[in-house]
């Protein structure tokens, strides 16, 4: 049946799925009596999606609360064992593999170091490498919490650089600074892991997996809208503008920040990751006659910058080659965050990644400093600049919030092979068939 907008009878009951999912498992458990107001649908209409996430194994009671004057009502939850996902991190200097629950317990942990073979930095990213250590991690987490793979709703995956996707090979990755042209990561993923085709992949720039996370469970919780920056070897960010919705990757670490200015990863000059990430960093501070320690990877050499800049003990003088580079960045950061305020005007900037968060610690204050003096008077007052609160494991988080988001979007109905052919057609469909036909 086809309704005025459009819009199908399944259709609708998707949706009121979706709305009753959605809410138990934010603002869970709750009543069905409360599910009502929560989600505008009818009492009736509660019941019936209610029995139908019961009966499926969605959703399931949790305890009793008193009534005013009447019996006790019971409250429900989503049901954390009904479906499992993976999240994956293809980070700059391991990858991490994770799985979880429904509610978002870890389960199991993987995860496979990326180290440097050979005089070229981006050997490291070599993509054969790569899916092998996804490949691996992928079983071994399976193995460990013994969940058939049937039971996933999705591999979620966090990768650096641009992602396209073509009706071929599905996700496509452009990361120009890691050396990958191209990369048909999905194809290449599905042509390697032992999952059923029914598992869908989801893959996506790893900022706006962090945003995903940060807004949904961290500090971006009750904004209409923030930024959410991640910093690693390099620097991104994910702009969102709808709370409930996806956010989306900006290439804002290649934001030129001097004209005619260090060259970066990408091959361009200037660019504010090529002055503002761990690697550039560090190698700043080399160049500054620093002595970063010989060997140590990039989280470990940017903790003992940060050490010798601001040292932890009173009689022990601060670096100041190590310190007047962290203050000259502070500055380009502050500039790079005006630029943000004054583009998107957000509610919120957020701090995360692993060098953001080691970074924010120390000098954020002093980057918010910068910004509010570079910024729009205007846009710079209404503006609040933290850290993320998910630590540095957010991406992996985010990414398992891939598959998650789009099992809500469906009213909690896994996808299956031509499924969607499957599905009623609105009537304007068949028409227009019918006349292509002729």
């Amino acid at each position: 049946m086809t309704m005025r907008n459009g819009r199908t009878v399944r259709d609708l009951r998707r949706e009121n799925r979706t709305a009753v999912l959605q809410r138990l498992y934010f603002d869970g458990p709750m009543s069905r009596f409360s599910l009502g107001p929560a989600t505008g649908l009818s009492s009736g209409s509660v019941s019936n999606v209610v029995a139908e996430l019961v009966a499926e194994g969605l959703v399931e009671e949790a305890g009793s609360v008193d009534s005013a004057g009447g019996r006790p009502r019971t409250l429900l939850r989503v049901s954390s064992g009904s479906g499992f996902m993976i999240g994956v991190d293809v980070g700059e200097t391991r990858i991490r593999i994770e799985l979880f629950d429904l509610a978002l317990t870890e389960l199991a942990r993987a995860e496979r170091p990326l180290a440097v073979d050979g005089p070229h930095p981006h050997a490291r990213y070599e993509v054969g490498v790569v899916v092998g250590h996804v490949r691996d991690g992928i079983a071994e987490v399976l193995r460990a919490a013994e969940v058939p793979a049937e039971r996933l709703l999705g591999v979620g995956i966090g990768v650096p650089g641009i992602v396209a996707r073509t009706p071929e090979d599905g996700a496509v990755v452009h990361g120009q600074t890691v050396d990958w042209d191209a990369v048909p990561l999905e194809r290449l993923l599905r042509e390697s892991v032992e999952l059923p085709a029914s598992v869908p992949y989801w893959i996506d720039n790893g900022a706006k997996t962090l945003g995903q996370a940060e807004m949904w469970f961290g500090a971006g919780r009750g904004a209409r809208s923030a930024v959410v920056v991640l910093f690693g070897s390099g620097v991104g960010a994910c702009v969102v503008t709808d709370p409930a919705g996806p956010g989306r990757a900006v290439e804002w670490g290649h934001l030129k920040v001097r004209v005619r200015g260090r060259r970066c990863r990408c091959g361009a000059l200037g660019c504010l990751e090529a002055y503002a990430g761990a690697e550039a960093l560090l190698e700043r501070w080399r160049e500054a006659g620093g002595r970063p320690p010989e060997g140590a990877d990039e989280e470990t050499a940017l903790t003992a910058m940060l050490a010798a800049a601001y040292p932890a003990g009173t009689g022990t003088a601060p670096d100041a080659t190590a310190l007047a580079v962290l203050e000259e960045t502070a500055e380009y950061l502050g500039a790079g965050f005006a630029d943000l305020i004054n583009l998107f005007q957000p509610e919120r900037i957020l701090v995360g990644g692993w060098a953001g968060l080691q970074l924010g610690t120390r000098f954020l204050e002093t980057v918010e400093g910068y910004a509010r003096e570079y910024a729009l008077t205007y846009p710079a007052a209404r503006v609040g600049i933290g850290l993320g609160t998910l630590g540095p494991d957010a991406v992996t988080v985010g990414a398992a919030i891939l598959p998650l988001a789009d099992f809500f979007a469906r009213g909690g109905r896994r996808t299956e092979p031509g499924g969607e052919a499957a599905e009623e057609q609105p009537a304007w469909a068949t028409t227009v068939r019918e006349r292509t036909a002729h």
